[in-house]
Protein backbone atom coordinates (compact mmCIF):
# COMPACT_ATOMS: atom_id res chain seq x y z
CA UNK A 1 0.00 0.00 0.00
CA UNK A 2 2.81 2.42 0.88
CA UNK A 3 4.36 2.00 -2.58
CA UNK A 4 1.51 4.17 -3.87
CA UNK A 5 2.61 7.08 -1.68
CA UNK A 6 3.98 8.84 -4.75
CA UNK A 7 0.48 9.41 -6.18
CA UNK A 8 -0.89 11.59 -3.34
CA UNK A 9 2.45 13.42 -3.18
CA UNK A 10 2.13 14.36 -6.85
CA UNK A 11 -1.54 15.33 -6.50
CA UNK A 12 -0.97 17.47 -3.41
CA UNK A 13 2.22 19.02 -4.76
CA UNK A 14 0.60 20.03 -8.04
CA UNK A 15 -2.53 21.29 -6.25
CA UNK A 16 -0.36 23.51 -4.04
CA UNK A 17 1.58 24.69 -7.11
CA UNK A 18 4.97 23.54 -5.86
CA UNK A 19 7.85 23.15 -8.29
CA UNK A 20 6.82 20.21 -10.55
CA UNK A 21 10.38 18.87 -10.83
CA UNK A 22 10.79 18.89 -7.06
CA UNK A 23 7.38 17.24 -6.53
CA UNK A 24 8.07 14.45 -9.01
CA UNK A 25 11.55 13.86 -7.56
CA UNK A 26 10.22 13.58 -4.01
CA UNK A 27 7.41 11.30 -5.20
CA UNK A 28 9.90 9.04 -6.95
CA UNK A 29 12.22 8.84 -3.95
CA UNK A 30 9.30 8.19 -1.59
CA UNK A 31 7.97 5.41 -3.81
CA UNK A 32 11.41 3.81 -3.98
CA UNK A 33 11.93 3.95 -0.21
CA UNK A 34 8.43 2.56 0.41
CA UNK A 35 9.17 -0.25 -2.03
CA UNK A 36 12.31 -1.25 -0.13
CA UNK A 37 14.81 -0.05 -2.73
CA UNK A 38 18.33 0.94 -1.73
CA UNK A 39 19.60 4.46 -2.34
CA UNK A 40 21.84 3.35 -5.20
CA UNK A 41 18.92 1.56 -6.86
CA UNK A 42 16.73 4.66 -6.62
CA UNK A 43 19.42 6.87 -8.16
CA UNK A 44 19.97 4.25 -10.87
CA UNK A 45 16.24 4.22 -11.66
CA UNK A 46 16.28 8.02 -12.07
CA UNK A 47 19.32 7.78 -14.34
CA UNK A 48 17.77 5.05 -16.47
CA UNK A 49 14.52 7.00 -16.87
CA UNK A 50 16.44 10.10 -17.91
CA UNK A 51 18.57 8.17 -20.38
CA UNK A 52 15.58 6.36 -21.92
CA UNK A 53 13.66 9.61 -22.43
CA UNK A 54 16.52 12.00 -23.22
CA UNK A 55 15.24 12.66 -26.75
CA UNK A 56 11.98 14.04 -25.35
CA UNK A 57 13.92 17.10 -24.23
CA UNK A 58 14.64 18.06 -27.83
CA UNK A 59 11.14 19.54 -28.13
CA UNK A 60 12.18 22.33 -25.75
CA UNK A 61 14.84 23.44 -28.23
CA UNK A 62 12.10 24.57 -30.62
CA UNK A 63 10.51 26.92 -28.09
CA UNK A 64 13.31 29.57 -28.03
CA UNK A 65 13.41 29.52 -31.83
CA UNK A 66 9.65 30.08 -32.08
CA UNK A 67 9.83 32.82 -29.45
CA UNK A 68 12.53 34.65 -31.42
CA UNK A 69 10.53 34.34 -34.65
CA UNK A 70 7.42 35.71 -32.99
CA UNK A 71 9.40 38.58 -31.50
CA UNK A 72 10.70 39.38 -34.98
CA UNK A 73 7.18 39.66 -36.33
CA UNK A 74 6.32 36.19 -37.62
CA UNK A 75 2.63 36.53 -36.73
CA UNK A 76 2.42 39.98 -38.28
CA UNK A 77 3.99 38.80 -41.53
CA UNK A 78 1.60 35.84 -41.70
CA UNK A 79 -1.38 38.15 -41.18
CA UNK A 80 -0.06 40.60 -43.77
CA UNK A 81 0.33 37.81 -46.34
CA UNK A 82 -3.21 36.53 -45.89
CA UNK A 83 -4.70 40.03 -45.94
CA UNK A 84 -3.42 40.41 -49.52
CA UNK A 85 -5.29 37.31 -50.70
CA UNK A 86 -8.88 38.48 -51.13
CA UNK A 87 -10.22 34.98 -51.85
CA UNK A 88 -8.88 33.67 -48.54
CA UNK A 89 -11.36 32.81 -45.82
CA UNK A 90 -10.85 31.26 -42.42
CA UNK A 91 -12.24 27.94 -43.63
CA UNK A 92 -10.15 27.89 -46.80
CA UNK A 93 -6.93 28.62 -44.92
CA UNK A 94 -7.64 25.78 -42.51
CA UNK A 95 -8.68 23.46 -45.36
CA UNK A 96 -5.35 24.02 -47.07
CA UNK A 97 -3.47 23.30 -43.86
CA UNK A 98 -5.56 20.18 -43.29
CA UNK A 99 -4.53 18.79 -46.69
CA UNK A 100 -0.86 19.61 -46.16
CA UNK A 101 -0.83 18.23 -42.61
CA UNK A 102 -2.58 15.00 -43.56
CA UNK A 103 -0.42 14.46 -46.66
CA UNK A 104 2.85 14.93 -44.77
CA UNK A 105 1.63 12.72 -41.92
CA UNK A 106 0.79 10.01 -44.46
CA UNK A 107 4.45 10.14 -45.51
CA UNK A 108 5.60 9.75 -41.92
CA UNK A 109 6.55 13.44 -41.52
CA UNK A 110 4.45 14.00 -38.42
CA UNK A 111 6.89 16.52 -36.94
CA UNK A 112 6.43 19.07 -39.74
CA UNK A 113 3.32 20.48 -38.09
CA UNK A 114 2.07 20.80 -34.55
CA UNK A 115 0.58 23.32 -32.15
CA UNK A 116 3.73 25.07 -30.87
CA UNK A 117 5.66 25.21 -34.13
CA UNK A 118 2.87 25.77 -36.69
CA UNK A 119 -0.62 26.40 -35.31
CA UNK A 120 0.15 29.09 -32.75
CA UNK A 121 2.70 31.18 -34.66
CA UNK A 122 1.34 30.72 -38.21
CA UNK A 123 -1.93 28.92 -38.89
CA UNK A 124 -4.14 30.50 -36.22
CA UNK A 125 -2.96 34.09 -36.99
CA UNK A 126 -3.50 33.49 -40.72
CA UNK A 127 -7.00 32.14 -40.11
CA UNK A 128 -7.81 35.12 -37.89
CA UNK A 129 -6.39 37.54 -40.47
CA UNK A 130 -8.61 36.07 -43.18
CA UNK A 131 -11.67 36.79 -41.02
CA UNK A 132 -10.42 40.23 -40.00
CA UNK A 133 -9.88 41.23 -43.63
CA UNK A 134 -13.51 40.42 -44.44
CA UNK A 135 -15.30 41.46 -41.27
CA UNK A 136 -13.05 43.91 -39.47
CA UNK A 137 -12.09 43.66 -35.81
CA UNK A 138 -13.18 40.36 -34.28
CA UNK A 139 -14.67 39.89 -30.81
CA UNK A 140 -12.77 37.65 -28.42
CA UNK A 141 -15.22 34.72 -28.65
CA UNK A 142 -14.78 34.57 -32.42
CA UNK A 143 -10.99 34.68 -32.12
CA UNK A 144 -11.08 31.83 -29.62
CA UNK A 145 -13.37 29.83 -31.89
CA UNK A 146 -11.01 30.27 -34.85
CA UNK A 147 -8.01 29.26 -32.74
CA UNK A 148 -9.86 26.18 -31.51
CA UNK A 149 -10.65 25.18 -35.09
CA UNK A 150 -7.02 25.70 -36.10
CA UNK A 151 -5.90 23.37 -33.30
CA UNK A 152 -8.57 20.82 -34.24
CA UNK A 153 -7.42 20.79 -37.86
CA UNK A 154 -3.90 19.89 -36.80
CA UNK A 155 -5.08 17.14 -34.43
CA UNK A 156 -7.55 15.50 -36.79
CA UNK A 157 -5.36 15.67 -39.88
CA UNK A 158 -2.34 14.05 -38.24
CA UNK A 159 -4.46 11.52 -36.33
CA UNK A 160 -6.07 10.08 -39.46
CA UNK A 161 -3.13 10.73 -41.78
CA UNK A 162 -0.34 9.03 -39.85
CA UNK A 163 -1.99 5.60 -39.99
CA UNK A 164 -1.40 5.52 -43.76
CA UNK A 165 2.34 5.40 -43.09
CA UNK A 166 3.27 1.78 -42.44
CA UNK A 167 6.18 2.43 -40.05
CA UNK A 168 4.31 4.44 -37.42
CA UNK A 169 3.74 3.56 -33.77
CA UNK A 170 -0.05 3.60 -34.11
CA UNK A 171 0.05 0.85 -36.75
CA UNK A 172 2.18 -1.31 -34.47
CA UNK A 173 -0.19 -0.62 -31.58
CA UNK A 174 -3.24 -1.64 -33.63
CA UNK A 175 -1.49 -4.78 -34.89
CA UNK A 176 -0.44 -5.77 -31.37
CA UNK A 177 -3.99 -5.30 -30.07
CA UNK A 178 -5.49 -7.34 -32.91
CA UNK A 179 -2.91 -10.10 -32.46
CA UNK A 180 -3.80 -10.39 -28.77
CA UNK A 181 -7.43 -10.90 -29.74
CA UNK A 182 -6.72 -13.51 -32.41
CA UNK A 183 -7.03 -11.24 -35.45
CA UNK A 184 -3.86 -11.46 -37.53
CA UNK A 185 -3.30 -8.82 -40.21
CA UNK A 186 -0.23 -7.39 -41.89
CA UNK A 187 0.78 -3.76 -41.22
CA UNK A 188 0.39 -3.02 -44.94
CA UNK A 189 -3.28 -4.04 -44.77
CA UNK A 190 -3.85 -1.66 -41.87
CA UNK A 191 -2.18 1.16 -43.81
CA UNK A 192 -4.26 0.52 -46.92
CA UNK A 193 -7.51 0.47 -45.00
CA UNK A 194 -6.55 3.69 -43.24
CA UNK A 195 -6.81 5.54 -46.57
CA UNK A 196 -10.64 5.58 -46.83
CA UNK A 197 -10.83 6.61 -43.17
CA UNK A 198 -8.45 9.51 -43.81
CA UNK A 199 -10.43 10.58 -46.89
CA UNK A 200 -13.66 10.45 -44.88
CA UNK A 201 -12.09 12.57 -42.13
CA UNK A 202 -10.97 15.10 -44.74
CA UNK A 203 -14.42 15.36 -46.35
CA UNK A 204 -16.24 15.61 -43.02
CA UNK A 205 -13.87 18.27 -41.72
CA UNK A 206 -14.08 20.23 -44.95
CA UNK A 207 -17.84 20.38 -44.40
CA UNK A 208 -17.28 21.59 -40.83
CA UNK A 209 -14.94 24.33 -42.03
CA UNK A 210 -17.39 25.34 -44.74
CA UNK A 211 -20.05 25.63 -42.05
CA UNK A 212 -17.61 27.71 -39.99
CA UNK A 213 -17.27 30.17 -42.89
CA UNK A 214 -21.04 30.31 -43.24
CA UNK A 215 -21.56 30.94 -39.53
CA UNK A 216 -19.03 33.79 -39.56
CA UNK A 217 -20.61 35.34 -42.65
CA UNK A 218 -24.10 35.02 -41.18
CA UNK A 219 -23.04 36.58 -37.89
CA UNK A 220 -21.12 39.57 -39.22
CA UNK A 221 -23.29 40.27 -42.25
CA UNK A 222 -26.29 40.21 -39.94
CA UNK A 223 -24.61 42.67 -37.61
CA UNK A 224 -23.76 44.99 -40.50
CA UNK A 225 -27.37 44.82 -41.68
CA UNK A 226 -28.62 45.74 -38.22
CA UNK A 227 -26.22 48.69 -38.04
CA UNK A 228 -27.36 49.87 -41.46
CA UNK A 229 -30.93 50.03 -40.27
Amino acid sequence: MWVLIGIPIVVIGFALRFNPLLVVTIAGISTGVAGGMHTVDIISAFGKAFNDNRYMGLIWLTLPVIALLERSGLKEQAKHLISKIHAATTGRVLMLYFVLRQATAALGLTSLGGHPQMVRPLIAPMAEAAATTKYGDLPNDVRQKIRANAAAVDNIAVFFGEDIFIAIQSILLIKGFLDQNGVFVEPLQLSVWAIPTAISALVIHFIRLWLLDRSLARRFNGQQGSLGK
